[in-house]
């Protein structure tokens, strides 16, 4: 599937608060903790708990939400197809696009119980 500029805005104008909750379900359903999923966004974004709380409460724009976050340089390790779209095919153009994917990619994986080290492009 192809990212398109409208679809790029949509996603852009989401709040990170809106799908917050639905990260700590889907962790918490497949027996990952909350923690986990910290550990997970704080090495993608460089958010810590306070971090998150304050975006959570301001209800920051994905757009907002990695505009300020100092991304992990190994975040460009994070491959594979997510929602349908194959994350290392989305272009450049279509970077806030491309980041909540890394972000999804990376929650599906605890979810599915791979290994911390290999989700944080460790090993």
């Amino acid at each position: 599937m192809k990212v398109t500029a409208k679809k790029n805005e949509q996603i852009a104008k989401m709040t990170f608060a809106s799908v917050y909750p639905h990260y700590v379900t889907k962790v918490e359903k497949k027996g990952r903790t909350k923690q986990e999923l910290h550990q997970v966004i704080e090495w993608l974004t460089g958010y810590d708990e306070n971090n998150l709380q304050s975006l959570i409460e301001e209800k920051a724009t994905f757009e907002a939400f990695f505009q300020k976050a100092n991304l992990h340089p190994n975040a460009h390790l994070i491959k594979g197809v997510i929602c349908g779209y194959r994350i290392e095919d989305i272009e450049d153009e279509f970077e806030i696009y491309r980041q909540v994917r890394y972000l999804d990619k990376l929650v599906d994986e605890l979810a599915k119980g791979r290994k911390m080290e290999k989700i944080l492009r460790e090993a």
